[in-house]
């Protein structure tokens, strides 16, 4: 498999991903006769009300999670597997390619009929990449012994 391949395809098909959750198929609509009857199933003493704010819950979580995800695959790709050494540079790029693609999606969802766009979202999205790239980051401090716990003292002295 050649190089690109290897460190590309993963970030390419998870994008693409991202693009068929922005469809009409994944609309809150299509998402709610899927979702609410198995949560008034598993909570059936949970009010509508309730219910409804779970689902939302879920769906911005989805969006948190998905560009947590590409993040992660967009730094692996840009770090071609060159070690675990912290590159600002590499942080960068993956937070632009991040932020433009969550910008690229609510606009995508603006032109589908069953979606509306919400700049929120891509707030939200950027966010889960920022979550991502710290996560990186203080997996590279921890193993370079920069950031390491603090030793917490016996106060009886054992």
């Amino acid at each position: 498999m050649s190089s690109f391949l290897k460190y590309w395809l993963p970030p390419l098909l998870w994008a693409s991903l991202v693009s068929i959750f922005s469809s009409d198929g994944f609309s809150s609509d299509n998402t709610s006769s899927l979702f609410l009857p198995l949560f008034q199933w598993l909570l059936p003493h949970a009010t509508p009300e309730w219910i409804n704010s779970f689902h939302y819950l879920i769906r911005k979580l989805g969006h948190f999670t998905e560009f947590f995800v590409l993040a992660m695959l967009l730094d692996r790709a840009l770090r071609r597997g060159r070690g675990l050494h912290w590159q600002s540079r590499v942080a960068a790029w993956t937070l632009s390619l991040v932020l433009m693609y969550a910008v690229a999606d609510e606009v995508h969802q603006r032109f589908v009929p069953s979606r509306s766009a919400a700049w929120s979202d891509s707030l939200l999205d950027f966010f889960g990449g920022c979550c991502a790239v710290a996560l990186l980051y203080a997996r590279y401090r921890t193993k370079t012994g920069a950031l390491t716990p603090v030793a917490v003292s016996d106060p009886y002295g054992n």
